[in-house]
């Protein structure tokens, strides 16, 4: 019997029995269908809000399989879309009734430490990447959740605890390896398709499938300097003006994000706080142990904290502090800015938002940022916005279907409201579903989205790679 297949048009293509047999011949990996066991689980991505069901699914074991899948979508015309992490909030792993090649059992890590880099498959996350680098005392700069994929991390910019040091993820990439539209496989680097190799830093699922990435290292503890202190809710206020002139002050080998939350029933947390609001300052500081317990005395002077869990961890441990409160599915809904820094008006805005929150999973997260990646020109990379101090996520979180339109309102007032505080751009991998061309013009700026779309043009011009936020007129 037939099955029946999404077109790239939006129809439906009857695909024959037997040529569905001849692509599973041809594929090392797994083809599953609605009818396999494993479909279910494949098919889910982080966000329960997205739930689509492609009519195929190859779960690729290398770049041949990747190639195959490409020809193959292309020879049958089929809506295609690619998964790696599966942890974008907008869900552009899963296509609707196409086909999605899955690279997540591509897992494979190799540390050069002489070299000081790092080559690794587009399946793995952060913390398959994390664990290889830091047994050398080497770090890239990536994430702050653990679980997440590092390859729609770095295609969409990526920033971590390290960015201040060293800039966006991308800007920290040595070459890929691609897979084009038309299934050739090229290296990706400054001397080699050097205009495919800036697109691909910040430019999205535009141009091709990275099957790997060559990550510049640098030395990162084994154990740093980093954990969390709260406070009451109330005093939330006086905790982001500290915030504000705390981190502005702070040298690059520290980084902070400040979080207004509901207290989780997290044991760090005294009981009597658990859900009741609470502000917290989340610190990473990657530089000398000594250097940052002198640093972080005027945070702890602030007010009277209810917990602080700043210690001396291994790094590897700092990257995974905030993962229990991103698990895989619950409905997420986020609504992002940059910001050129944090005033007053904006410290209102926060805490009177912050009061409404309608779930007790939602915070609000300002991010630091600012520092290597204002060195670099605004053209560098599409990951431009190098004129931003911190990163404002407005992170819905809730549980129940039911509840949707309450927090999916609470985020979108809140983003209305701290527009005026921004710098007018926005981070292209926190955009929802809905967001458009005007949202997408403000992750690139004008004149990198015009560079991207010529490129398109050249590497993608059938818009094969549609399934994601596009940089087509």
């Amino acid at each position: 019997m037939a099955i029946k297949l999404t077109r790239m048009d939006g129809g439906i293509v009857d695909l024959a029995p037997e040529a569905l047999q001849s692509f599973k011949a041809a594929f090392k990996g797994r083809v599953l269908t609605a009818e396999d066991a494993e479909y279910e689980e494949t098919r889910k991505v982080w966000n329960a809000m997205i739930d689509r069901r492609p009519g195929l699914l190859a779960r690729c074991t290398g770049t041949v399989d990747v190639v195959q899948a490409v020809r193959f979508a292309r020879q049958h015309g089929l809506l295609c879309s690619v998964r790696g992490g599966g942890h974008n909030i907008a869900g552009l792993a899963v296509c609707e009734g196409g086909l999605m090649i899955d690279m997540s059992l591509l897992r494979g890590v190799w540390v050069d430490p002489v070299r000081r880099t790092a080559l690794a498959q587009a399946g793995c996350t952060l913390a398959d990447v994390d664990r290889e680098t830091q047994l050398h005392g080497l770090a890239a700069v990536l994430g702050f959740v653990s679980a997440t994929g590092i390859a729609g991390l770095t295609v969409g910019g990526g920033f971590g605890y390290l960015t201040r040091r060293h800039g966006w993820t991308c800007d920290n990439l040595v070459s890929m390896e691609v897979v084009t539209a038309d299934g050739r496989v090229l290296r990706a680097c400054a001397d080699e398709h050097a205009d495919l190799f800036w697109a691909l830093r910040g430019g999205g699922g535009n141009f091709g499938i990275v099957t790997s990435f060559e990550y510049r290292l640098h030395p990162v503890g084994p154990e740093i300097l980093g954990g969390a202190i709260a406070w009451h809710g109330e005093d939330a206020a006086q905790v982001l003006e500290a915030y504000r002139s705390f981190s502005a002050a702070a040298p690059r080998e520290l980084t902070s994000v400040a979080v207004l939350r509901i207290a989780p029933p997290a044991p760090w947390l005294p009981k009597e706080v658990h859900g009741k609001p609470i502000a917290a300052i989340f610190v990473c500081h990657s530089g000398k142990v000594e250097d940052g317990e002198a640093l972080l005395a005027p945070l702890r002077a602030t007010g009277r904290p209810i917990a602080d869990i700043v210690t001396r961890r291994p790094y590897v441990q700092m990257q995974s502090l905030l993962d229990a409160t991103q698990p895989k599915g619950r409905r997420y809904y986020w609504k992002s800015h940059y910001l050129p820094g944090i005033d007053r008006p904006f410290i209102d805005l926060a805490v009177a938002h912050a009061a409404r929150i309608a779930s007790p999973h939602s915070a609000i997260l300002m991010f630091q940022i600012q520092g290597a990646l204002g060195e670099l020109p605004a053209g560098h990379s599409p990951a431009g916005n190098r004129d931003a101090a911190y990163v404002l996520n407005i992170a819905g979180s809730w549980e129940r279907p039911e509840d949707d339109a309450v927090n999916v309102q609470w985020a979108r007032d809140c983003f209305e409201a701290t527009r005026t505080c921004s710098t007018g751009g926005t981070y292209i991998n926190f955009l929802t579903e809905e967001e458009g061309r005007d949202r997408v013009e403000a992750a690139y700026g004008r004149s990198n989205l015009d560079r991207l779309a010529t490129l398109k043009q050249v590497y993608d011009p059938d818009n094969f790679f549609r399934h994601t936020k596009s940089v087509s007129g």
